[in-house]
């Protein structure tokens, strides 16, 4: 493809050869750099990509697209821009010939929900005739393959990419998840998003690696919705002023709030043994709907709404709206898994004490005999979350059964000896079963009648990562090994 045709969105100079150039592919990986690639020069939080413009050019890039000066010789085409990364984002659109003006994109933004509000609209939109490509934490979408996710919102290359596959597969629709990193770091940049959604906000991913304050994480999730036509809002977030501020889309609204354009009414938890649910009812201006949805909680309550407002801006009709919402399921998000008549078993991804927090608080409003929380934290990071999520679980569940997770390269025990710091500042009781199948065998046979058992911490996650290799581990998998070994010795 034309180099001119690659820059036809970007504002650019050309400080070293020309533009009249054929550009082979793109890359950003001095790795894969090959005769006639255009390499993108990124300044990353590890490494600088200006730093590898001798390597690429000695493999036979012809085009660099750089922010910093770079040397290179009079036949090597360099491109200066005031941010790579958002170049990236615009040349890749257009080297897949702008996939995304070619189907209906809705972003999803917030702190929580983000997951498990993508499947439920992709569930009800393709019950009523779309079909809905899905980016996503768990997965990417297209068609029938499935395709595991590195990040939250891949890098804007490999969005692109996503997107031409799913116009290629006949997707009129697609639903992402747009990560604060994501939007940041412009890999998003570009995108006609149709609707962006506003889940809520939280203290969360605040670092030296990620957003310098709250007030910075809370200002580039709000950049969603200067890129989008319209915004669907939870009105019931303290900080919806701060996210929507520079706003230059339609606005819609949420929530539990008398005031919200859609409001959920009637709240009832619903229980039964191997079964927590919650049922409500939808009411907007000439729209009324009883919904009940099998994931316990208050937020599953946001999450539903949310999508219900997003699908009736497509004219789905309720028979199918409710339809979908009782079969979109989320891996490892409160996943229910029957294994006795007597107490429920799930399995959910909460990996910090924020999430963990939540999901132990809802569940107690069910009024369980006893809530048992298993769960371990993964290692080399940082130790902080250990001790809080020790205390969230002692402090919250009537029993706490310490397991590993993702070691890494620490020892599980000096990992669990953290936890056990963390829980013993409460009152909460423990046991610690280091091998995490061992411990979900305990927690099963000493199950009663009334429990509620969760597996926190992996979630979708079907591997566990040992001094740096990933062994296969999937919880479910495990659960049944456990019930065929009892069912040999006639358990």
């Amino acid at each position: 493809m034309k180099l001119t045709k690659l820059l036809e969105r970007v504002e650019y100079e050309c400080i070293n050869g020309s533009v009249d150039v054929e550009v082979a592919d793109l890359v950003n990986d001095s790795r894969k750099a090959k005769e006639g690639s255009l390499f993108f020069c990124i300044k990353g939080a590890v490494s600088d990509g200006h730093k590898y413009a001798a390597d690429v050019i000695a493999k036979g890039a012809k085009v660099l697209v750089v922010q910093n000066e770079v040397e290179a010789p009079r036949d090597v085409t360099v491109i200066k821009v005031a941010d790579s990364r958002y170049a990236m984002a615009m040349i890749s659109a257009a080297y897949f010939d702008y996939p995304a003006e070619k189907m209906k994109v809705i972003g999803i933004t917030g702190t929580k929900g983000k997951t498990t509000t993508t499947y439920m609209i992709r569930s009800i939109l393709e019950s009523a005739g779309h079909k809905v490509g899905l980016i996503g934490t768990i997965e990417a979408i297209i068609g029938e393959e499935h395709i595991p996710a590195a990040n939250t919102t891949p890098e804007s290359y490999t969005v692109q990419s996503y997107f031409d596959r799913m116009v290629k597969a006949g997707c009129d629709c697609v639903v992402m998840e747009v990560s604060s990193q994501g939007l940041m770091l412009h890999r998003t940049a570009g995108i006609p998003f149709e609707i962006g959604i506003f889940t809520n906000i939280e203290p969360d991913h605040i670092g030296p690696a990620e957003h310098a304050s709250f007030e910075d994480y809370i200002h580039c999730k709000g950049l969603l919705f200067q890129q989008c036509k319209l915004g669907i809002v939870n009105m019931d977030d303290k900080h919806l002023e701060q996210v929507l501020k520079g706003h230059t889309c339609r606005i819609e609204t949420f929530g539990f709030s008398e005031k919200a354009d859609l409001r959920a009414e009637n709240t009832k938890l619903v229980s039964r043994p191997g079964y927590l649910g919650i049922d409500y009812t939808a009411e907007a201006k000439d729209f009324h709907l009883d919904v009940e949805i099998d994931i316990p909680g208050k937020f599953s309550v946001y999450n539903s709404l949310t999508a219900i407002a997003v699908c009736r801006h497509f004219g789905v009709s309720k028979e199918d709206i409710l339809k979908a919402l009782a079969q979109a399921k989320v891996k490892g998000r409160i996943e229910m898994i029957k294994v006795s008549d007597d107490f429920t078993l799930m399995i959910d991804y909460a990996h910090n004490a924020m999430s963990l927090e939540s999901l132990l608080t809802t569940l107690k409003e069910y009024h369980p005999k006893r809530l048992v929380c298993l769960f371990g934290c993964g290692g080399n990071r940082a130790r902080s979350r250990r001790f809080e999520m020790g205390e969230v679980s002692g402090r919250l569940a009537d029993l706490t059964i310490i397991t590993s997770d993702n070691p890494r390269f620490e020892k599980p025990l000096d990992i669990i000896a953290d936890i056990r710091t963390g829980i013993e500042k409460t009152d909460g009781k423990y046991i610690e079963i280091p091998d995490r199948k061992e411990a979900i065998a305990w927690a099963i046979h000493h199950g009663q009648k009334g429990d509620v058992i969760v597996l926190a911490g992996k979630g979708h996650e079907d591997y566990q990562e040992i001094e740096g290799k990933k062994y296969p581990m999937d919880e479910r998998v495990l659960i049944r090994e456990i019930l065929a070994e009892d069912a040999a010795k006639g358990k």
